[in-house]
């Protein structure tokens, strides 16, 4: 009789386990046809000598395309060798069905026709965002073309604190001025990994010895919102100091909320900042190193590894989830 009762008590986490498992299965497929779409048209972009045409995308119209990259749209519908009565709406995934090629074929033959008539497309599309998150990060990366690594550290310290201040993009940038010589990448990538760690475990202190009615009142300064809260505070629940992990490399915008939480729970401090060297270890080699590899286009370089990320994070789950589901992870039961 105990031991159906015993059985009956893990059934119930298997179940549960099997429930995410399923439900994982999709995500993954989608970030993963997401990652090889986006790596597929960075290095169609970079091939045809016009790396920002990489931003491109089947839902975007002949207009669009033709206003982002500063050329009539009328040369960009004769150069495709499209009808001339070709409406400048339409899309490009319908022009693909027309044409009876896959949206991202036809997108690749864009990317090559822009490159041979807009020399826009060498550099940077003209279009811009007023928004006030915008503003901070064009000044964010100004500064960092201008003073280098001390804008660099002082980005990613804020940032890691919980200020919203573009972080991924700044040391995908930082990796392309390396690639360019301007910076070197060794001393680079250290005040990137050291100004991370140095901000968490200041979010760390500030859980642990300022408390938490103050935290819960004027949180919200610094990102320390109820629903942040409450997602890293299930992964604590479900991962323990793992969660440390996890939010400096597949969800690192928890990462400031996770630090205070640590300190918050008083795990040991030795633990938090081998946990938060690893992560930020292998965050700032994914942008950095992307950053590195493809040079300018910065933008479609953090979607690419957005989406790569997304996509390892989805694989876990769906890993974890089965090997719980098939009863690897069971543990004895107390009589």
């Amino acid at each position: 009789m105990a031991a159906k009762k015993s059985d009956r008590k893990l059934s119930r986490p298997r179940r549960i386990a099997a429930i995410v498992c399923f439900l994982a299965i999709a995500p993954s497929i989608l970030f993963g046809l997401r990652t090889f779409v986006s790596f597929r048209l960075l290095r169609s972009a970079y091939e045809a000598g016009a790396p920002m045409t990489s931003s491109i995308r089947p839902w975007m119209t002949l207009q669009y395309v033709a206003t982002t990259f500063r050329m009539p749209a009328t040369a960009l519908v004769t150069t495709l060798k499209l009808p001339a009565s070709t409406d400048p709406s339409t899309s490009l995934k319908t022009l693909a069905d027309r044409a009876r090629v896959a949206p991202s074929v036809y997108v690749e033959e864009v990317q090559r026709v822009i490159a041979t008539l807009a020399p826009a497309a060498m550099t940077a599309p003209g279009a811009s965002s007023s928004s006030w998150l915008a503003t901070i990060e064009d000044q964010a990366l100004t500064a960092l073309l201008v003073y280098g690594y001390p804008a660099l550290g002082l980005t990613l310290l804020l940032g890691a604190i919980g200020l919203p201040l573009p972080d991924g993009v700044t040391t995908t940038v930082a990796g392309s001025l390396a690639a360019q010589g301007r910076i070197d990448w060794f001393w680079a990538a250290t005040t990137a990994v050291g100004a991370s760690v140095l901000g968490d475990a200041i979010g760390y202190g500030f859980g642990r010895f300022v408390g938490q009615n103050f935290i819960e009142r004027h949180g919200r300064w610094f990102g320390f919102t109820a629903a942040r809260r409450a997602r890293a505070q299930l992964l604590f629940d479900q991962w323990g100091i793992a969660t440390v992990f996890i939010t400096r490399t597949f969800m690192s915008y928890l990462s400031s909320i996770a630090s205070i939480l640590a300190g918050l729970s008083r795990y040991r401090l030795g633990k938090f900042i081998a946990a938060t060297l690893i992560g930020r270890v292998l965050w700032t080699a994914g942008y950095f190193g992307l950053g590195y590899g493809i040079g300018v286009n910065w933008e479609a370089a953090t979607g690419f590894l957005t989406n790569l990320s997304l996509l390892l994070l989805f694989l876990l789950v769906l890993v974890s989830s089965g090997a719980i589901a098939s009863g690897r992870f069971a543990t004895a039961q107390p009589d």
